[in-house]
């Protein structure tokens, strides 16, 4: 069994004073019903659950189709399932994309049965939401019927580097985690394993299925496999999902081009790299699709000079980063061997790591940010917490502290952080925080919850 972070939200949410009926969000295949069933349900209310796949039972996909009304489902779903359904009893709906509508029920269950612990789980629910009012001719503001006010909310992400590592070698991760928490390097040959987990999970990625493989066979090139399956499904969902061919081919290309993208001397979108004479309101659409789906993340361009709360310099500047490490990994093109040779340093771009960092922020529920000075300056990622900035710089290597300075003489920060192969090390002087890659998710994880304490 696949422990995950996630599970705690849960806990938080089902013992809530104030709880609603929930939506679990998440991109396809990165283990929404295994948390929801598996981990919750099953531990927290053993047999008093009933769990309803709207994609195969018809029988109620058609009966809540028709109709809203909470007291009516809850009548019917009982009578089905010849099993009462009382405060006790936890409901859970999955892939409810398949039936819009019981995310309409949830204001009404919500506002007359908010006693019985409700649970949906989505990939695409925005999506064909967003296509059924339309089919229907509603206005714009009807676009997504969504319950606001009446609901939680929970997204699921990939593994995270630290939920990766717990499920491979929980000792490591409680090393790992300790030296964070205390502020102290690991011994040097505790490093050296610490950072050989950070290249298999470049590698594996986050994908439940392909992460599930390598951890009980230990074969990379099996859980490779899994990601070609799982990156190929992305694609052909995308077919099942879209309104016309035009969006369905743009949106392809989009997703298959992250990788170059970002492998070129200016990482911020081109639209010519992908459709020559194209323009980047032309990929609005298939950008929105990808972020509604959860595959690709986006990340904003600051002004020089930034001022907070953080917003976008220029709409129009943004990259783009693929939702899982490991199917940017298989993207690239690069061989498993690459991520395990003792010269991978240099075959593997900055990127990698690049991609790794925005994929850790977002899981912890950051936005991302980039920043751009002059003469070519530039800092990955800029965090704010409580109104205190925290650029990040992101360093395969030991790297200089140009853009770090550049950025210095415009802005005011907390700390800097310089994300790298290298050990945990504080320079009070410089405002400088130099932290391995294996320590980024507890990192991301502090900053969501307040300023860094040093």
């Amino acid at each position: 069994m696949m422990d995950r972070i996630a599970l705690n939200k849960m806990q938080e949410w089902d013992q809530s004073p104030n709880r609603k009926p929930l939506i679990v969000w998440g991109a396809r295949q990165v283990g929404k019903t295994y948390l929801v069933k598996e981990l919750f349900a099953e531990k927290f209310y053993a047999e008093n659950y009933i769990y309803i796949d709207c994609k195969i039972e018809d029988e109620i996909r058609s009966f809540c189709s028709e109709t809203a009304n909470a007291k009516k489902i809850i009548e019917y779903i009982s009578l089905l399932k010849g099993k009462r359904i009382t405060k006790d009893t936890l409901l859970i709906f999955d892939e409810v994309q398949e039936c819009p509508n019981l995310v309409s029920a949830l204001k009404y269950f919500c506002q007359d049965f908010r006693e019985i612990p409700v649970i949906t789980t989505g990939s695409l629910v925005r999506i064909k939401l967003q296509r059924e009012t339309k089919k229907r001719g509603l206005a714009e503001k009807e676009k997504f019927l969504f319950p606001v006010g009446k609901i939680n909310q929970i997204t699921v992400y990939p593994l995270s580097f630290d939920e990766f590592l717990m499920n491979s070698n929980l000792p490591l991760y409680d090393t790992v985690k300790h030296a964070y928490e205390s502020k102290t390097p690991l011994a040097p040959r505790i490093h050296d394993l610490a950072m050989e987990q950070i290249y298999k999970y470049l590698l594996v990625g986050g994908m439940p299925e392909a992460a599930a493989a390598y951890l009980d066979t230990g074969d990379l090139l099996v859980s490779r496999e899994i990601l070609k399956e799982l990156y190929d499904n992305y694609l052909a969902d995308m077919e099942l999902y879209q309104a016309s061919r035009e969006a369905i081919l743009r949106s392809r290309a989009l997703f298959l081009n992250i990788y170059r993208e970002l492998n070129k001397e200016s990482k911020n979108f081109s639209p010519g790299l992908i459709e020559e004479n194209s323009r980047t309101r032309d990929f609005a659409t298939s950008i929105e699709w990808l972020q509604l789906a959860h595959m690709i993340h986006r990340s904003f361009q600051l002004k020089e000079h930034i001022t907070m709360p953080l917003m976008p310099d220029n709409e129009g500047n943004f990259r783009l980063f693929l939702g899982d490490i490991g199917m940017f990994s298989y993207q690239s093109g690069q061989s498993a061997a690459s991520f395990l040779t003792q010269n991978r340093d240099n075959t593997l771009a900055g990127i990698f790591f690049e991609n790794f960092v925005a994929n850790e922020l977002t899981a912890k529920g950051h936005k991302l940010f980039y920043w751009k000075g002059k003469a070519h300056a530039e800092l990955e990622f800029i965090v704010e917490a409580e109104n205190q900035l925290y650029p990040i710089d992101v360093k395969k290597r030991r790297g200089s502290l140009n853009s770090l300075e550049k950025f210095a003489a415009h802005n005011k920060f907390a700390c800097a952080i310089k994300v790298s192969q290298n050990n945990y090390g504080y320079h009070a002087g410089q405002k400088l925080l130099t932290i391995p890659f294996y320590f980024m998710p507890f990192l991301a994880q502090e900053l969501a919850q307040g300023p860094l304490q040093l």
